[in-house]
């Protein structure tokens, strides 16, 4: 549908800060992206991170395909790796279109949209999602860095959605809770008490996997992936705070050396 409005501004809700962040991991067709671009602007949304682009990045197919979400494509950012992209952020949830064998929760785009907007609205969060692959969507080691898997309800005997689709589906959602909203005034947090970010959270698990190696508990060829993944999934659901992560890395620093002696 036609109706774009350049003489129209964003609802007051839909400032930079108060927006979340699409991660399109490892898309293959640029044309997909410009679409998912594009269904994003039409969401007030304009933070764009794109992790190892098949087709490489700029990408003009993706601007083509944007229908004039300009500013979304020529701001995306590019990442090697799903955990550098979402570094920063404090909230992630992981899109998919089929159950997974994990612990984890499993929220609807309606319910994803009331969580991002409480988790943006405290003062300093960041939060993201995660959309996979055209053909074969997230893999698990991508679901397991989130904090719950959104599913869009639709028919389950044809659940295929596009990439550009399952954006809009997620983006809408947050759009209308945001806007329902707008007056609402962010929540200040003391700083010793915030969220821990997702790379303060994978170097605490990779400091623990690390001891965990070193002290034997790996004794079976291939535990450590899975062992890694129930880990994740545990302390994902822990919500901990930067001081917890920091206290906890103390803990295992002064169990390692509590061995060593």
């Amino acid at each position: 549908m036609a109706g774009t409005d350049h003489t129209k501004t964003p609802e007051p809700a839909l400032s930079d800060l108060a927006t979340p962040t699409v991660i399109l991991v490892e898309p293959q067709l640029g044309e997909n992206i410009g679409m998912a671009a594009r269904a994003m602007l039409n969401c007030g949304l304009g933070d764009l991170r794109l992790v190892s682009p098949r087709d490489g990045w700029p990408n003009e197919d993706a601007l083509a395909a944007s229908a004039g979400a300009v500013q979304v494509i020529e701001a995306a950012r590019v990442f090697k790796t799903t955990a550098e992209a979402i570094a920063d952020l404090n909230f992630v949830l992981a899109t998919t279109a089929r159950h997974r064998d994990m612990t984890t929760r499993i929220v609807t785009p309606q319910q994803a949209a009331g969580e991002i907007h409480a988790a943006l609205s405290k003062a300093g969060n960041r939060a993201g999602v995660l959309f996979g692959r055209e053909a074969k969507g997230l893999k698990n080691d991508d679901v397991t860095q989130a904090d719950a898997i959104v599913m869009v309800p639709v028919n389950p005997a044809f659940s295929s959605l596009n990439l550009a689709q399952a954006v809009f589906a997620v983006c809408h959602e947050w759009y209308l809770a945001a806007i329902g909203d707008a007056e609402r005034p962010a929540l200040a947090i003391p700083k010793e008490t915030r969220p821990a970010n997702k790379a303060e959270l994978n170097g605490m698990l990779k400091h623990l996997g690390d001891e965990l190696e070193a002290s034997g508990f790996f004794h079976v060829a291939g535990k450590r992936p899975v062992m890694d993944r129930n880990l994740r999934n545990m302390f994902q659901r822990a919500n901990l705070t930067e001081q917890e992560v920091r206290t906890l890395r103390g803990v295992i620093s002064s169990l390692t050396r509590t061995h060593e002696k």
